[in-house]
């Protein structure tokens, strides 16, 4: 025997003793088996209290002549963001069909994100003279206030509990609140909620429904929309509830998913603005009135919100003064 071939023959049998050994050894533990962690989302917390109540709080200013692109007048807020090149806009990025990263592209999408643009096509005739920053929903309004943005395009809900530090254009966008559950769950109606874990995003008015109900479930709050659905695929929750919109964005990523239930209420959505700059809430009201007039709103929503059914067309605006 050659002492190549001998080496071998010692390898095999060496091999085959210590598979023989590991199997059969009883003093050789079991590994118990490896269940895989699913962790909350960063942050991830029980809501315990319900948003304030809320009354009507939809009305914004009157456009007055609508300024030229590039020349805006003296002084006011238009002004100062021509100066400094760029429109500075707080979006979502993790809201499927309003706000969201194309992985097509890599680009920031939607209905919102369109919207923010032709603000910035009437402030410096180029769409594209744009800085778009992601703001949480807990976020939007600090941002405003703190002026880290110049406005806020992000299924920004009008309410007057928010008008008590910023303001806000008409509405663009009405939606009604519903429910978003996993298929065969048993959940249908908000009647199926109580003693459920329903997610959410910090600081939506989502919540306070579910404080409303006879048998009220757990809300659960969480930074962002994507977070939910994570959740929800996890079997972390029951359930999310939000805006139909949104959910039929969330909805458009898992099959497995639908949207179910009658309206628990109503959200109008508005850009947000900084307050004490009347002459840019004008401002903002008068790119509104030209997308309506112009077909531009509705080319919007056949292009991102088609799936949500034949358009409702333009909410017609409430004007204040």
């Amino acid at each position: 025997m050659s002492g190549g071939h001998a080496l071998r023959v010692v390898a095999m049998v060496a091999i085959a003793w210590l598979l023989a050994g590991c199997g059969a050894d009883p003093r050789v533990p079991a590994n118990p088996p490896v269940v895989a962690a699913e962790p909350a989302p960063p942050g991830a917390a029980e809501i315990t209290a319900a948003p304030s109540a809320d009354g009507d709080c939809d009305t914004s200013l009157r456009p007055g002549p609508q300024p030229k692109p590039g020349a805006m007048p003296p002084n006011s807020a238009m002004a100062r963001i021509v100066a400094k090149g760029r429109v500075i806009v707080g979006v979502d990025q993790n809201t499927y069909l309003f706000g969201f990263r194309d992985p097509a592209t890599g680009q920031l999408a939607g209905f919102d994100i369109d919207l923010a643009r032709e603000i910035a096509r009437d402030l410096f005739g180029d769409p594209d003279r744009i800085e778009l920053r992601s703001v949480s929903t807990a976020d939007r309004v600090p941002a405003l206030k703190d002026h880290q943005v110049d406005l806020v395009v992000r299924t920004f809900s009008t309410t007057c509990d928010r008008r008590r530090d910023i303001d806000f254009s008409a509405v663009y966008y009405h939606a009604a609140q519903r429910i978003l559950a996993p298929v065969n769950s048993g959940v249908n109606s908000a009647a199926d909620l109580g003693g459920k874990r329903v997610c959410m995003t910090f600081g939506a008015t989502s919540a306070r429904p579910m404080f409303s109900l006879p048998n009220r479930p757990s809300v659960r709050g969480v930074d962002d929309w994507t977070d939910c659905l994570v959740q929800l695929q996890q079997g972390q929750v029951d359930a999310v509830s939000t805006d139909e919109p949104i959910l039929v964005g969330l909805a458009q990523q898992d099959r497995n998913l639908q949207v179910v239930g009658g309206p628990l209420g109503y959200e109008s959505y508005a850009v947000g603005v900084p307050q004490g700059e009347p002459e840019m809430v004008r401002f903002v009201n008068g790119v509104l009135e030209r997308i309506r007039a112009d077909g531009t709103w509705q080319r919007l929503y056949d292009r991102h919100l088609a799936v949500l059914g034949p358009s409702p067309g333009p909410p017609a605006p409430h004007y204040s003064e």
